[in-house]
């Protein structure tokens, strides 16, 4: 038998292999059909049971929705009634206000009647009385003509006649009163005004103790010997050329023996040349290499020496809080003159002596002190800035952040403004006190000369003066009047548009005296 089998062509056991392979594949299929149809109605009551418990679901919500609709719309038409009965409730009280009002204005419309009909009464009476006025006037002009007339043939004179006199001798005699009074007022304020003002000035001066002259620039180099000069212009002049060029100053040398004149408007370059020679001639190595370095180490010297100047000025003058910068400025004064006397110097003193003012009248002794120490500070820039001193002391000050008083005191101390302080008043005063006591300044003689013929010009300018003498190196002017043409009170305010012209046209230290002397002599001779 199983070499019957394997005796089988191979074809019929493909065959056979094949149809076991669909046999195989039609039993999968039906077991999978099955297995797919009862897995479908299981999928399909599934389903089925979950469309019902979505509806179930639905209708719930569906149920609560509405119920919450409900108590929604009920809330709102609550919230809209009581709305309605508030708004009611305002139109209610708006229409009793209205009413009120309205009663009010028609209570005040008929008050306003009877206030214009009393007024036109009014109106109707003062019309009449104006009428009655104005025919009284008419009635009065009529009879102050007719006196007029009478009193012009009872005089002979007419009225403007009479009335020319009548004003002339009321002017005379007021004059005369007004001169009179004025003078009292005057005398009364001389004498009790000049009485404090000497007291607070001799005060202050007593307190305040400086030098009668001050230190003068140097501005000349003495030498060992003759034979110096030819060492310092060198060969061909090299060695003075090098010292010029770089001090920026002219060196003249003349025949005055042993020394060495410094020209020069900058008086820093001036002290640098100074220093830079003496150490040359200490030295004794003159050349233009050498020149180089002795006048770079004198600059630095100078520099110090200047800051060191401006710290004890500031320590002097008892301010302690001044710029740095401002301080390097002020100790520059060191080197400036005016009229002779050292600015800085001169600085000092207006400081110490405005500080003094101050504090005997009850003013800012802190604001007059500063001032006083910085209104000349534009002079340590004035060769190298242009415009005044007192323009570029201003500037400064605003600069390094001073106040507005003491600006302002620098920029009133020559009156270019009007003073807006006590402060600058004192400033200005104890500028004067510095420059015009005596041996503070010197004055050259053709300036002295030039004042005093410009006094005695505007004393004779005058219609009037007779002759006039200035006296007293300028500080009075003694004026003597035509007694025939001017009288007392006119001798008076001569007086006064005198020293007004005076102010007004003249630059002058301290003050000047004026004097209108008005005399009358009488001559008889007894036989």
């Amino acid at each position: 038998m199983v070499e019957m089998l394997l005796d089988v062509s191979p074809a019929i056991v493909s065959v056979i292999s094949v149809v076991l392979f669909i046999v195989g594949l039609a039993f999968g299929f039906v077991i999978f059909k099955v297995y797919s149809s009862k897995k479908l109605e299981k999928n399909k009551s599934n389903a089925l049971k979950i469309i019902e418990d979505a509806y179930a679901e639905a209708k719930t919500i569906k149920k609560e929705a509405v119920i919450e609709s409900k108590e929604q719309t009920q809330k709102l038409k609550d919230a809209v009634e009581q709305e309605v009965k508030e708004r009611r409730l305002e139109v209610v009280k708006l229409e009793e206000r209205l009413n009120q009002r309205e009663e009010y204005i028609e209570k005040k419309e008929q008050s306003v009647d009877k206030k214009t009909e009393q007024l036109e009464e009014e109106k109707t009476k003062l019309q009449d009385e104006r009428t009655k006025i104005d025919a009284l006037k008419e009635e009065e002009e009529k009879i102050k003509a007719q006196i007029l007339d009478e009193l012009e043939k009872v005089s002979k004179l007419s009225k403007q006649e009479a009335k020319d006199m009548l004003i002339s001798s009321m002017r005379n005699d007021a004059q005369k009163e007004a001169a009179v009074i004025v003078k009292q007022i005057e005398d009364e304020a001389k004498e009790n005004g000049e009485k404090k003002a000497r007291e607070i000035i001799g005060q202050a001066l007593q307190r305040c103790a400086t030098e009668t002259t001050s230190e003068m620039t140097v501005s000349v180099v003495s030498l060992p010997n003759d034979e110096m000069k030819g060492r310092i212009i060198g060969r061909e002049g090299r060695n003075i050329r090098a010292i010029e060029a770089v001090t920026g100053v002219e060196l003249i040398v003349d025949d005055t023996p042993e020394t060495i004149t410094i020209s020069g408007f900058d008086p820093i370059r001036r002290e640098v040349a100074r220093l830079s020679l003496e150490k040359l001639i200490s030295d004794g190595r003159i050349h233009p290499t050498r020149v180089e370095e002795i006048v770079e180490k004198m600059q630095k010297e100078v520099d110090k020496i200047i800051k060191q100047a401006g710290e004890d000025a500031c320590n002097e003058a008892g301010i302690f809080n001044l710029n740095p910068e401002l301080v390097k400025i002020l100790g520059r004064l060191k080197y400036r003159t005016s009229y002779g006397q050292n600015v800085l110097k001169h600085s000092i003193e207006c400081s110490i002596i405005a500080g003094l003012l101050a504090s005997e009248i009850g003013a800012n002794v802190k604001i007059a002190k500063r001032g006083g120490l910085l209104h000349d500070i534009g002079k340590a820039l004035d060769h190298e800035i242009e415009g005044t001193h007192v323009q570029i002391g201003v500037d400064l000050a605003k600069k390094y952040g001073e106040s507005e008083a003491v600006v302002h005191c620098i920029e009133a101390h020559h009156f270019n403004v009007e003073f807006k302080s006590i402060e600058a008043v004192i400033v200005q005063v104890a500028d004067a006190i510095s420059s015009s006591r005596p041996g503070a300044r010197r004055d050259s003689f053709e300036n002295y000369i030039k004042r005093l013929q410009q006094l005695e010009e505007i004393a004779n300018g005058f219609d009037g003066v007779e002759k006039s003498y200035a006296v007293q190196a300028g500080r009075e002017v003694r004026i003597i009047v035509k007694p025939e043409q001017i009288t007392d009170a006119q001798a008076m305010f001569m007086a006064k548009e005198i020293a007004a012209k005076i102010e007004n046209e003249m630059q002058y230290p301290g003050q000047i005296k004026v004097n209108v002397i008005r005399e009358s002599r009488y001559t008889e001779t007894a036989k």
